[in-house]
């Protein structure tokens, strides 16, 4: 893996912040990250937590290359860091590659849209079977 570079990140670390310029991605070798998102008026909440083999960072790939969520490591966390513009530039060169890479995070993405929709619909829907949370 000539981009990756190995990383090691204590718990309890602030990855990045939602909004944030994008230009980086991981693979998690080890460890658990929580994404979360603002809610004004109520702090953070946490919509899916990631660990081994999962991708941290998807933001990278399309403009506006910012955050769309926020990550902190629940543990010490191992993984694999590639530079977004690197990884951009290898796609231009090699099509399949991008193609297959761009199915993957497509995947990731609606993975990740699935989970921030139920838990946000858990934390904030009606009570009674739809979700367990009060109205807001």
């Amino acid at each position: 893996m000539a981009l990756a570079r190995d990383v090691a990140l204590p718990g309890g670390k602030r990855i990045f912040e939602e909004g944030e310029e994008a230009d980086r991605f991981w693979i998690i070798r080890s460890g658990s990250v929580a994404l979360d998102i603002h809610m004004p008026g109520r702090g953070r909440a946490v919509v899916e937590t990631i660990g081994a083999g999962s991708l941290l960072g998807w933001s990278w790939l399309c403009p506006p290359r910012q955050w769309h969520l926020a990550a902190e490591t629940r543990d010490p966390v191992r993984a694999w860091e590639f530079d977004a513009a690197a990884v951009h530039e290898l796609c231009a060169e090699d099509t399949a590659l991008g193609l297959s890479l761009v199915t993957a995070v497509a995947e990731t993405i609606g993975d990740r849209l699935r989970a921030t929709r139920t838990r946000l619909l858990d934390l904030y829907g009606p009570p009674g079977p739809q979700g367990s949370g009060a109205a807001p």
